[in-house]
């Protein structure tokens, strides 16, 4: 009998189903949706982080990452909201036209929606504000592993408070908030310069002010450090990449129609082969180079070309993403060792995977979108690594004057994981 009805209840239910996706807030429950999926997406790369650097640090610095990992994520939430959104986002309150926004904070629409009318062509302020809290703690998680194993915890979560709160919402606020290098035409899809290349020059600053590592360089030579398990690197690698399709394909904005949807579609390939050309190109380098595949190697790889690809992931085709990931590897491969000519202690490969090929991929947009040109392009890298250097620089500096940046020789050759927090990640092996 179920059966005998159940084409008579669809032909019944057709028009009601049909009336209701007509209604007009069906584009702002879809986009919405999008952007707490996306979001929630984009909070798993904090694992990946956080996996990536205990894998890539000493055993006697696990625990040390891992804390700074999950406490950075926290002040991220607090400062972001507390002063981070409005300054990203101020509409047509800004403070200084297109350069520098209000301090105004979110505020969640009400309970059901009670009394209110919000924009039905966007989405809800609480998924919005969590979509992009994710970029902003993903910035602070890259300062995180360039300057491991010797920075004190305090001073290190001091920074990435300014950097939260001021530095990164300045910056994003003048592409994505609507300031004057949107205005230039400056374009930036995810944020290959706006969250990937400011975090690398947050890093860089900071690597060079903390100095390297006891050991790292003597009589001109490199010391390798391994890290303590190339399987939690792995793992993390992983996870970014998988976090990475919400990074890219939230960044569409919008999932109220068929194109959008398309174009979401898009992202997630173009993401994906970018990644893979990436690692790709690093698997055939080092072989060549080095006569033996590099694990870390490929996994930055893999890393800079989803970076390198999150400044244009809509415009490209597959060859062409896959082409803009591999040089995104490419770029790793040799800056890794520059970095350590000039003695540039970066224990993760932080630098290259998220400064040098996030400049590369924010000019290769130029390549594939017709609405892009070289001189914004360059324009929007300059001043934006000219503003976080210089602001950055100031406050490691400020910090360093004042309650010091670095533990103290003793700490560092014992590990931070005894001498900051009292306790080990691996305390099986502990000494004795």
């Amino acid at each position: 009998m179920l059966r005998l009805l159940l084409p008579t209840l669809l032909i019944s239910a057709t028009p009601a189903l049909a009336q209701e996706a007509a209604q007009p807030d069906t584009g702002f429950i879809f986009t919405t949706f999008m952007f707490l999926v996306s979001g929630m997406l984009v909070f798993w790369m904090a694992a990946g982080f956080a996996m990536l650097e205990a894998g890539l640090v000493r055993s006697k610095n696990v625990t040390m990452q891992l804390t700074k990992n999950i406490a950075l994520f926290s002040i991220a939430a607090i400062a972001y909201y507390a002063i981070g959104y409005g300054v990203m986002y101020p509409g047509d309150a800004w403070l200084i036209d297109g350069v520098f926004g209000t301090f105004a904070r979110a505020v969640l629409e009400p309970v059901g929606l009670e009394g209110a009318t919000p924009d039905l062509a966007y989405a809800s302020v609480g998924s919005d504000f969590f979509f992009q809290l994710m970029f902003c703690a993903t910035t602070a998680s890259i300062v995180s592993g360039a300057m491991a194993e010797r920075v004190k915890l305090w001073p290190f979560l001091a920074f990435v408070t300014v950097l939260v709160a001021l530095i990164y919402p300045i910056e994003a606020s003048w592409k994505w908030g609507g300031g004057f290098l949107d205005g230039l035409g400056f374009q930036d899809f995810a944020g290959s310069t706006l969250v990937h290349s400011a975090g690398g020059w947050a890093a860089l600053t900071g690597a060079i002010i903390l100095g390297p590592r006891i050991g790292k360089y003597k009589a001109g030579r490199v010391h390798p450090m391994p890290g303590s398990a190339l399987a939690l690197a792995a793992l993390g690698t992983f996870i970014l990449w998988m976090g990475w399709f919400g990074f890219n394909g939230g960044s569409q904005l919008a999932m109220n129609d068929a194109a959008n949807v398309a174009d979401i579609g898009r992202i997630f390939a173009n993401t994906n082969a970018a990644a893979a050309g990436g690692a790709v190109a690093v698997l055939l380098l080092t072989q060549l180079l080095y006569k033996k595949p590099d694990l870390t190697m490929i996994l930055n790889g893999a890393l800079a070309g989803l970076v390198a690809i999150t400044a244009e992931p809509l415009t490209p085709g597959l060859g062409q993403a896959t082409l803009i990931g591999a040089v995104g590897g490419v770029i790793v491969v040799f800056t890794v060792p520059l970095l350590d000519r000039l003695q540039i202690d970066d224990v993760v490969g932080a630098i290259p995977v998220h400064l040098f090929a996030g400049i590369w991929g924010t000019l290769a947009v130029a390549l594939t979108n017709p609405g892009a040109t070289l001189m914004a392009q360059l324009t929007g890298i300059v001043v934006i690594g000219a503003f976080v250097t210089l602001a950055s620089t100031a406050v490691w500096l400020i910090l360093r004057a004042t309650v010091g940046l670095r533990v103290d020789e003793e700490a560092e050759i014992n590990g931070l994981d005894v001498s900051e927090l009292g306790m080990e990640a691996w305390p099986e092996f502990a000494k004795g």
